[in-house]
């Protein structure tokens, strides 16, 4: 009797010894030791915009968390597909460490490695008002509303993503006293698919292939040449220890549409074959020298038969000629308020008939910035000043929403982050015409311009 009785206290002891283990290694309620590594490789993967951290979108880096708090973390982490290595071997190594709290989820890493957020969706909503004021005449107002859709597809695991951009827009423009507007005197909506482009790994480069987007200037984020999209190629070797330096190359077939591209000025309108070679260095720090250096080219220009510009389509017929423009800059950041940049172009086009007047075979733009409104920061922002001199030769597609191709003079403006996601700008250019073809050499203009962006 003593016998089975001793039998049966060991064996009840090893019995819930070992159940007394597995409970604790399953508890999901446990705390995350204060001293875990778990919590910066958390606060890492936090600060590059892997994860949010808690359920409620917030990471409290000085609480401990359980590890059920944690695994729902790492959880949200697996499903991400376009993070560089070291976060995904983080990730990894958090999914090792918390891999039973996981199960208990409903968690399965191999099902997770699938990417069952295989297409992402980003977007933007934007209104905007433009009012311009020439010397003669009333102020005309411009006002539009765009609605746009991004989605991002990842193709496997090479490193490759289909993407595209869909844009509504609705132009509400009006005139005063029987002015006329960029888009006449009607309203105008449309629907476009303006960019549908594949881009990955390729020869070293980041590589863009089909319709996409393309910006001249990058180091200093300028675009005073060129911001619009072109049917083609583009390949982006990143250099150097920061990957900040940076050797571009672009091919393809440039299509403006001034329909779907209200209030913005341009070269013309048709196609044309555009190229551009650009070398440069982003400083990333808070002090540093940038520089850049560029040429960009376009020729064999087809105009389209709706009496739309023809400013180099007419010059290359009559001349023989393609438009080549060479661009330098350079920018200094004093620290991580303080930036100040410098950029010029020069064209090999002459003056042309109906473009006398001031100097339009060059461009420059001399830009001073304080600090900058990030859109993800509530209550961040960023003020300007500038001096810009956009001649008609000089410039494709400029980026800027208030100076104007053909115009030289001062700009101002500032932008404020009112809540997360949500951006608003105000800029106001003043300055003088610089050729003969619309109101005269010197004549006054200026315009004010204004815009709150949605971001999802």
């Amino acid at each position: 009797m003593k016998k089975r009785t001793l039998v049966s206290m060991i064996t009840g002891a090893l019995v819930i010894g070992a159940a007394s283990t597995t409970f604790a290694a399953a508890n999901p309620f446990s705390d995350v030791p204060a001293d875990s590594w778990a919590y910066d490789a958390v606060s890492k993967l936090a600060s590059d915009g892997v994860v949010n951290g808690f359920p409620d979108g917030t990471y409290k880096g000085q609480q401990t968390m359980t590890r059920y708090e944690m695994a729902q973390i790492i959880a949200k982490a697996m499903t991400k597909t376009d993070i560089d290595k070291a976060d995904k071997a983080l990730v990894d190594k958090l999914a090792a460490e918390f891999s039973e709290e996981l199960d208990n989820l409903g968690v399965r890493v191999a099902d997770l490695e699938k990417k069952s957020d295989n297409v992402k969706w980003g977007g933007e909503l934007k209104y905007y008002y433009a009012g311009d004021k020439a010397q003669s005449g009333d102020r005309t107002n411009d006002s539009q509303y765009e609605f746009r859709l991004e989605p991002k597809a990842f193709i496997g695991d090479s490193g490759w993503t289909a993407n595209a951009r869909i844009r509504y827009y609705s132009n509400s423009a009006s005139a005063n006293n029987g002015g006329s507007t960029n888009n006449g005197t009607s309203d105008k909506s449309d629907t476009v698919v303006d960019r549908i482009y594949v881009e990955g790994p390729l020869f070293g480069a980041d590589t863009k292939l089909g319709k996409l987007d393309t910006y001249s200037d990058d180091a200093f984020g300028s675009g005073m040449i060129m911001d619009d999209n072109v049917s083609g190629a583009q390949f982006n070797w990143k250099l150097g220890k920061n990957k900040d330096t940076y050797v571009k190359a672009v091919i393809g077939r440039y299509d403006f549409d001034s329909d779907a591209n209200i209030g913005r000025t341009t070269a013309y309108d048709g196609t044309g074959d555009y190229a551009s070679f650009e070398v440069g260095h982003a400083v990333t720090g808070d002090r540093g020298l940038g520089y850049v250096a560029g040429y960009y080219s376009l020729r064999n220009i087809n105009r389209d038969n709706d009496g739309g510009k023809a400013l180099f389509s007419d010059y290359q017929k009559a001349s023989g000629e393609n438009t080549n423009i060479w661009s330098a800059g350079l920018g200094y950041k004093f620290n991580k308020d303080f930036n100040i940049y410098g950029v010029y172009a020069k064209s090999n086009l002459d003056a042309y008939s109906g473009y006398e007047g001031d100097d339009q075979d060059k461009a420059y733009d001399i830009t001073l910035s304080y600090k900058g409104a990030d859109a993800s920061k509530a209550g961040s922002w960023g003020l300007y000043t500038a001096y810009r001199y956009l001649g008609e030769f000089a410039t494709f597609a400029p980026t800027y929403d208030a100076a104007q191709r053909g115009y030289k003079g001062w700009e101002v403006g500032g932008q404020w982050t009112v809540a997360q996601n949500i951006l608003a700008s105000l800029r106001y250019f003043k300055g003088k015409n610089l050729g003969e073809d619309v109101s005269g050499q010197d004549a006054d203009f200026n315009r004010i311009y204004g815009s709150v962006e949605f971001f999802f």
